[in-house]
């Protein structure tokens, strides 16, 4: 009941500033329509409604749905743009500023409701959108997702101050005349523990966890001589909360930094700290010597990329893991006769080849992996690669989307014995000199591309798209490539490795 209060007297509030702020009663009918449209369902606590939450403003925040009457967080496996601009649309504001990831506005503080959300763009709510099932995830808190809307056009500030939002803040390298020192305290052994900082011997302070993760921690661990990032965290257990102020905040690597300073952060020589999170947002890593890393092989997607045109009765099993463009499933729903309509696909075989110092396993225990009856096997990660058309503007045009993956060994180098395999609920995996290929006869290895015109594009294949398992790299884990399409075949070619 305070919960629905809170919202109401904030909607009275609202419409009042509609009428006072602005030049016309006409302005203020528009702004009253708008915030109607926007928070009429979570007053009413209808199904679907999303809200924002851990934002400085009302337009930016992790994102929560209501599902039976909770609200529950979004997680970030498959967020972008598109489902961004969803949540901005359905709230009512003009547009999409951009789009966060790792809890940037704050661990999620409820259950994940949705995972592996699939948008095209098109949808008018989020719930319209594709995913795994309401509450069906393998989320942490850290991986809560969220958005950065734009404000809206007749949108008056009350005070005559500016306000510095938390987007707004620059970002810059630690200057080159200064030094930040790095170390690690509250861990088991030197390996780990909270990340702390110390700007030119001043004093130590903990590092904000808003958007912290392997590549961030990858830089800690390079700088430190301690190899490798095995585990990114966001959280208090090595303490920091109450022994250590944070220092340094807005931390944005690349990953292949050769120290902290390096990196993208607020202004620390100014004391400028701004930090989302609550008493257990603090960074932490945990390092190791030892680490996998997956190199794509681009010659194998090159000489096996070609066109087929395949009969929707044929496509059942990918079609109930959302494989097919969303027009598909139109078709299945409208027309009676849609066993026998076809789609055209984009097909190729994929391999990704372990060429670090330790084998490549999934982040998920064996106990939360997925039986799939389509495949008589089990599934150990969700999202282990992403397929993605863009045309020669960068706008992205179509998409594989392959529900999860299981991970084995299929091909070895002489002498190399094969470790890991599918079959009866056995142990998964990438091994040291051994690579994991997806031939092109499988289900979902493809690209629904039935409603894209011909032309030239750019073909890009990710693996481990979303850092969800640490690597020694991840520079090597995507091919980018040029796609010709015309009516009757397709090519790929000029592929390069860079970075997903």
């Amino acid at each position: 009941m305070i919960g629905i209060q809170f919202w109401l007297t904030i909607f009275l509030l609202y419409l009042t500033e509609a009428v006072v702020q602005h030049r016309s009663l006409e302005d203020a009918r528009l702004e009253r329509q708008r915030l109607v449209h926007r928070y009429s369902k979570v007053l009413n606590k209808e199904e679907g409604a999303i809200r924002l939450v851990g934002g400085d403003n009302e337009y930016e925040g992790n994102i929560e749905v209501l599902h039976n009457g909770k609200w529950g967080a979004v997680c970030d496996d498959e967020w972008d743009a598109a489902e961004g601009h969803i949540v901005c649309r359905q709230l009512g504001f003009p547009g999409m500023r951009r789009f966060t990831r790792s809890g940037y506005f704050g661990s999620a503080r409820r259950r994940f409701w949705m995972d592996n959300l699939f948008c095209e763009g098109h949808e008018q709510e989020l719930v319209n959108c594709h995913f795994e099932g309401w509450g069906e995830n393998d989320c942490e808190p850290g991986e809560a997702a969220g958005v950065v809307c734009y404000p809206p056009e007749n949108a008056l500030i009350p005070l005559p101050v500016p306000i510095l939002r938390d987007e707004d803040l620059p970002k810059y390298p630690i200057h080159s005349r200064s030094r930040l020192y790095v170390r690690l305290r509250g861990g088991r052994s030197r390996n780990e523990g909270r990340v702390e900082v110390s700007l030119d011997g001043g004093r130590w302070g903990s590092v904000c966890a808003d958007g912290w993760s392997l590549l961030e921690a990858n830089v800690v661990c390079r700088q430190m001589g301690l190899g490798y990032a095995s585990e990114a965290f966001q959280t208090d257990f090595f303490g920091g909360a109450n022994t250590s102020q944070p220092a340094l905040s807005g931390t944005e690597c690349y990953g292949n930094e050769t120290e902290l300073a390096d990196c993208l952060h607020h202004d620390a020589a100014r004391g400028i700290v701004s930090c989302h999170g609550n008493r257990q947002h603090v960074a932490a890593v945990i390092c190791d010597y030892l680490s996998p890393d997956l190199v794509v092989d681009y010659l194998e997607i090159e000489q096996t990329a070609h066109l087929e045109d395949r009969p929707m009765l044929l496509m059942q099993c990918a079609m109930e893991e959302n494989c097919v463009a969303n027009e598909a499933y139109q078709i299945q729903r409208d027309d009676p006769h849609w066993r026998y309509r076809s789609r055209r696909l984009l097909k190729f075989t994929a391999a990704a080849i372990n060429a670090g110092n330790a084998d490549f396993r999934p982040f998920k225990e064996k106990s939360q992996w997925e039986w799939h009856m389509c495949h008589m096997h089990f599934h150990s990660m969700e999202v282990f690669a992403t397929f993605d058309i863009f045309d020669l503007g960068g706008r992205k045009v179509a998409q594989g989307h392959k529900a999860s993956f299981c991970l084995e060994d299929s091909n070895c180098l002489p002498g190399v014995p094969k470790k890991y395999s599918c079959a009866n609920y056995g142990d998964q995996g990438i091994s040291i000199n051994c690579s994991d290929v997806y031939l092109y006869n499988l289900d979902c290895q493809w690209v629904d591309i039935t409603d894209l015109r011909p032309g030239s594009y750019t073909l890009k294949i990710a693996i481990n798209p979303e850092f969800k398992v640490a690597e020694m790299n991840y520079d090597n884990n995507a091919a980018i490539c040029d796609l010709i399409y015309t009516e009757n075949f397709a090519r790929v070619q000029n592929c390069q490795l860079a970075r997903p």
